[in-house]
């Protein structure tokens, strides 16, 4: 495969989480989910303080996505039918075949659930198995412990950091990158599998 496959909106479905593409009627349970502050720390953007902000970011990912250079997820909670956060593929890069998975927050009540799990789970088997990638990174904010330590358990690989990275709400923040490569994705999949449904 010389390139990877075109990216377009799909929906991704597990056992208890659904990943659809962002839209309007998500508004409200987004905005619920980015009004804990610890939720929002690391993230790039401010949260929203009003209704009408949510649903300006959902426009503006929408705008993103019409333009192919990501697609926006809802993550939706099945068994509520709720969405209780947001994930993202960006950094499309076709020619090199790779593709990021970030900008993901999650309501703090599914922290340490099977949402995250299944959700990097079902991005993953996308991304290796229907676009065609040989390589995943996932990136974090180097204060970001927490965010560190669940990628490593998906067995994401460390590969370094790159200091006063961006400048994210005012704070130079170093930036640590992972990856997965597509050599490492059939036993990681037999583990995340085996973790998410034995």
């Amino acid at each position: 495969m010389n390139a990877l496959v075109p990216l377009e909106p799909v929906t991704l479905e597990g056992r208890y989480i659904i990943l659809e593409p962002l839209a309007e009627h998500h508004a409200r349970d987004i905005f619920d989910a980015m009004q804990d502050e610890e939720v929002c720390r690391y993230l790039a953007w401010a949260p929203p303080q009003r209704l009408d902000e949510s649903l300006e970011l959902i426009r503006q990912a929408g705008a993103v996505m019409a333009r192919r250079e990501s697609i926006v997820f809802a993550q939706v909670w099945k068994a509520t039918g709720r969405a209780i956060g947001s994930t993202r593929l960006l950094d499309v890069r076709p020619l090199d075949r790779q593709v990021e998975i970030g900008a993901t927050f999650l309501a703090r009540d599914y922290w340490r659930t099977a949402a995250n799990t299944e959700s990097k789970y079902l991005f993953l088997r996308h991304c290796f198995e229907t676009l065609g990638c040989v390589r995943v990174a996932l990136k974090t904010d180097g204060r970001n412990v927490r965010s560190q330590e669940a990628l490593a358990r998906l067995g994401a690989v460390r590969e370094g950091t790159l200091r006063k990275h961006m400048n994210v709400r005012g704070y130079q923040r170093d930036t640590v990158y992972f990856s997965i490569l597509d050599t490492e994705w059939p036993e990681i999949r037999t583990r995340l599998a085996s973790r998410l449904y034995a």
